[in-house]
């Protein structure tokens, strides 16, 4: 059975068409003739209700073709919601990755930071002992080779000397290569820095322009499907009051051919009265939505998905304003909740399960399925943003996507269902809002 909390597509209701098709054939050629042949006077209060009738009949039909002509404007504008909607749920998941490698840059630069420090601290102990080979080498006159040689010292003193000035040489060149090492290492280290960094502010600029770019698109499409909605519904509204019009005339215009036909002929003759099924409007089961606060969100779950029952928690905080089984503005019950709550609020996976379905639907916008086994499904729809995709293992109070008004809806918040073999249950009964 398909999951249909509201239908975008509009079609002609069956009352509507019966009364209709039975109005056509009441007043059908045929019907006409076999009318005149049992009642034969007409006066000119019949003609006159006949021709307004006849009016209405036209509004009607002009009507209808006009509410026909909306509903493509509306599934025109649906469509397009629905791709500049997925567009924003794939940009939005991409922020968040970009959150998560900036998170990683930040950890890395902060690591460069630390070598840095270290290489400062050692090249301050490079340079303080390269100071004290030059204030040693000084100290000792600082002598080179050949005048060694041509003092004719000692042979053991003049060897010592020269041992003496080789190691300082050698210490020297050692500490001022390591020492331009350790420079090198620092601007290396540097430039890295500077260059992720910029990288990754000049691309998460980027996002965040065509992030806004396509938010404003989907407000201005809202807006335009916000309108062909609104024109629709002032149009079902007058059909059905020119329905009842259609109506009391006809059982007025049937009263009195009757009354007519009995006067003229010997025996009376019943007109049969046209079929009317379904006319009548149906309310709601329940006017005024039932309201509950959830104040609890899911934790992580384990076991056997069944065992559960009663210990649920609803996939967020907010208010259910929407209950199964409840009459719903424009007809049907409501299979599953409406839990009403701010944009951006973080949905949670209600137990452990797997990631089945994640993609965008008419009427239900940016919508998740997780499979939790033994023939048990939890539906999220209405979601600005997907934050997992299909075949995604999630365990219970994970966060699997953040609350929106995607496919059309007016008020921000969150459309969950629970199914067993396909057929939906009563959320409630599986919930604890202790």
């Amino acid at each position: 059975m398909p999951i249909k909390p509201k239908t975008s597509n509009w079609h002609l209701p069956a009352w509507l068409g019966v009364a209709l098709i039975g109005a056509t054939l009441v007043f059908s050629p045929g019907a006409e003739a076999r009318s005149k042949r049992r009642a034969k006077p007409v006066t000119p209060e019949i003609a006159e209700k006949r021709a307004d009738l006849k009016e209405l009949r036209d509004r009607i039909e002009a009507l209808r073709k006009e509410l026909a002509a909306n509903e493509g404007q509306r599934s025109h504008a649906s469509d397009q919601l629905r791709a500049s909607e997925r567009e924003i749920s794939k940009l939005q998941r991409e922020l968040n990755d970009l959150a998560a490698e900036r998170e990683d840059l930040r950890s890395t630069l902060n690591k460069l930071n630390r070598q840095s420090e270290n290489l400062g601290k050692t090249l301050i102990q490079q340079q303080s002992r390269l100071e004290q080979l030059i204030y040693r080498q000084y100290l000792r006159g600082a002598p080179d080779t050949l005048q060694l040689l041509l003092n004719g010292d000692d042979p053991n003193q003049l060897a010592r000397d020269l041992y003496y000035l080789a190691a300082i040489a050698k210490a020297r060149t050692v500490l001022l290569a390591e020492i331009r090492d350790t420079l090198a290492q620092k601007k290396a280290l540097a430039e890295e820095t500077r260059e992720e960094a910029a990288e990754l502010a000049e691309i998460e600029a980027e996002q965040k322009e065509r992030h806004a770019e396509l938010k404003h698109q989907r407000q201005q499409r809202q807006a335009v499907l916000a309108e062909v909605t609104s024109r629709i519904s002032q149009q079902r509204k007058a059909i059905g009051n020119l329905q009842q019009d259609e109506k009391r005339l006809t059982q007025l215009v049937d009263r009195l051919s009757k009354l007519l036909a009995a006067r003229a002929a010997s025996r009376p003759k019943v007109k049969p009265k046209a079929t009317e099924t379904g006319i009548a409007s149906r309310e709601p089961a329940s006017g005024k939505a039932v309201e509950i606060d959830n104040a609890h969100v899911p934790s992580e779950s384990s076991g056997a998905f069944a065992r559960l029952k009663g210990n649920l928690r609803l996939p967020l905080k907010g208010t259910v304003s929407g209950r199964f089984g409840a009459g719903r503005e424009g007809g049907g019950v409501w299979k599953g909740l409406f839990i009403r709550a701010g944009s951006g609020s973080e949905v949670k996976a209600i137990a452990n399960g797997r990631i089945v379905f994640a993609e965008w639907m008419r009427s239900f916008g940016n919508l998740l399925i997780i499979d939790h086994g033994d023939a048990y499904l939890s539906i999220y729809g209405n979601n600005e943003t997907l934050l997992k995709q299909v075949g995604d293992d999630v365990k219970g109070g994970e966060t699997v996507a953040r609350v929106g008004n995607s496919g059309g809806n007016a008020e921000s918040g969150l459309y969950f269902e629970l199914r067993h073999q396909g057929q939906p249950v009563d959320p409630m009964k599986w919930a604890s809002l202790k």
